[in-house]
């Protein structure tokens, strides 16, 4: 007889494992034997000896590792050691924080840190002369929760050189007071004009913010994840890649990550061999660099995503700013056709309904080209759908990306985002029912440290359409409850579905066979009201076996 290494068991006091197969199947115990799955079933006592570890579920539920299909751990771990607002929520509150950190850290050449929420400001654009009261003396820049826009104070303005008379950048803008004059907050590609100018991160506190990021990952149950931007200097933080290769070379990735290359909207096509060669030394323990990331439009909330129709101003008349394709789609079309040729998964972001289109239309390009490859293309963040292109995603073979925690009434959606679009393209947002109901295949992510990367809170508002009772900000009605999907169907897309995207094909459910990958819940959901789906918690984490994290 050869005993498991561990054996999860409902015993006497009932529990079991949500087994995320295509019947949403569950059992009362499962058994792991050097790494993998190696019995499911009601009773495996048998499987018990002497060095087995028994785990009693006790009513509690046993799911697979949950996979965060779109996330950014190193840069949240960043966020972790600077100037964290994300736990904040007014103006006032960020600016005594920020004015704290300043005086804890005088030797530091700039104040950095970020994760405000715009729906704490005015339009949702905080001022330089707010920033200059608590930074005076030295430069400020802090992104926004979403990456998407940035806060710097008069300094960091007056040492990058922006005035009333720098016009704006292609791919971004800069807020302006009345009078033209900068205003305090940068817009998309207009963050570049400061952060080019900040110093670099040394390699070893880039590993540092990754182990720091991994670990929150993991109390969240989480054991593989995409980072979705890699192999790049986006952004303040620095290239996320050498901190994989280091960790992953060292034994001290234990998730398992796949890295989305960047793609350099200011570039054109004679990167790709760039992004080969990346790709070819992006292999390291358990990271492994496979995809291709296009951010194909910018968000609602400062007008950049990019829109069938104008957006409206607040009254329901047009103004002719439609946002901003990043990519044109003559480019983005050849792109796609040559990098899905050289067996790239392609990872879009899009926002609006018409870089939803446009990602799509790339993808039917590839398929034209070169017939189905397998490789796993996918959408994430899908904001805004047209009707017309829900079934694409399933004749196309491309997967929903689905930040879930999104899909709810808060401060931000009704002041700066149901206005702008106006009635009819405001009730097609986060249509995640009617792309079930498709037949499209269905994955989820977080998009941490732009927000919680708590899967368990993201699957509450798939479900619920509500804010999750951690995340609740105010009482609000259910947001198109008619979009809501059923607890088992989210689950699911957080685990098997996020796994087929990141090509884990030996995770992501429970039969045998499968890597341990598993995270033990504290209560079973199905079992309560999924109003209180939100209050469960993780207790446990296993990667191949091996325990990562203890509540």
């Amino acid at each position: 007889m050869t005993y498991a290494d561990i054996v999860f068991t409902g015993g006497r006091r009932g529990g079991r494992a949500f087994l995320a197969d295509g019947a949403r199947g569950t059992a009362q115990a499962v058994a792991v034997t050097a790494g993998r799955i190696s019995a499911v079933g009601h009773d495996l006592s048998e499987l018990i000896g002497p060095r087995t570890e028994v785990v009693d579920l006790a009513g509690r539920l046993l799911v697979p590792g949950f996979q965060d299909a779109h996330v950014h751990p190193v840069w949240g771990g960043l966020d972790m050691l600077r100037c964290d607002l994300a736990a904040l929520g007014t103006r006032d509150e960020y600016l005594a924080r920020i004015g704290a950190f300043a005086v804890e850290h005088p030797d530091d050449a700039w104040v950095l840190g970020g994760g405000w929420q715009m729906s704490a400001f005015p339009g949702g654009t905080p001022t330089a002369a707010d920033l200059d009261t608590v930074v005076p003396d030295r430069p400020a820049f802090l992104p926004n929760r979403d990456g998407h826009g940035a806060w710097v104070n008069s300094r960091a303005l007056a040492l990058a050189g922006i005035t009333r008379d720098t016009p704006d950048p292609a791919d971004g803008r800069i807020e302006r007071d009345a009078d033209g004059h900068p205003s305090g907050t940068l817009h998309e590609g207009a963050m570049g004009l400061v952060n080019r100018l900040l110093p670099d991160e040394p390699p070893e506190r880039l590993v540092e913010a990754l182990l720091l990021g991994q670990q929150h990952l993991h109390s969240f149950g989480i054991t593989a994840w995409q980072d979705a931007i890699v192999g790049t200097e986006y952004g303040d933080a620095g290239d996320p890649l050498p901190a994989y290769l280091a960790a992953g070379a060292s034994g001290a990735l234990t998730g398992r990550v796949v890295g989305s290359l960047w793609w350099d909207r200011s570039r054109g096509l004679d990167q790709i061999d760039d992004i080969v060669a990346r790709r070819e030394a992006g292999t390291a323990g358990r990271f492994r660099a496979r995809n291709v990331k296009i951010m194909q439009d910018g968000v609602a909330e400062n007008f950049t995503a990019s829109m069938l129709e104008s957006y409206c101003d607040g009254h329901g008349h047009p103004t002719g700013n439609d946002g901003i394709s990043f990519v044109a789609p003559d480019v983005l079309n050849e792109a796609a056709v040559r990098l899905d040729a050289l067996g790239f998964g392609l990872h879009f972001h899009a926002i609006g309904d018409r870089a939803v289109r446009e990602c799509l239309d790339s993808v039917e390009a590839a398929l034209a080209a070169n017939g189905p490859r397998g490789n796993r293309h996918h959408i994430s963040h899908i904001q805004v759908v047209h009707p017309d292109d829900i079934p694409r995603f399933r004749a196309l073979d491309v997967a929903a990306n689905m930040q879930m925690l999104w899909a709810t009434l808060e401060p931000q959606m009704v002041e700066l985002t149901i206005p702008f679009l106006g009635e009819t393209r405001a009730a097609w947002q986060y249509p995640f029912g009617d792309l079930l109901r498709s037949g499209a295949t269905l994955a989820a992510g977080s998009d941490w440290s732009v927000s919680t990367p708590d899967p368990l809170a993201a699957i509450h508002v798939a479900v619920n359409r509500q804010s999750a009772p951690s995340e609740w900000e105010g009482d609000y009605p259910p947001f198109l409850p008619e979009q809501a999907i059923d607890l088992g169907t989210a689950l699911a897309a957080y685990t098997a579905g996020s796994a087929r995207i990141n090509h884990l094909d030996d995770t992501g459910t429970i039969a045998v066979g499968m890597l341990a990958d598993l995270a033990l819940l504290d209560r079973d959901p199905f079992e309560h009201p999924a109003e209180e789906i939100g209050h469960t918690r993780v207790v446990g984490t296993w990667v191949q076996g091996e325990r990562v994290y203890t509540a």
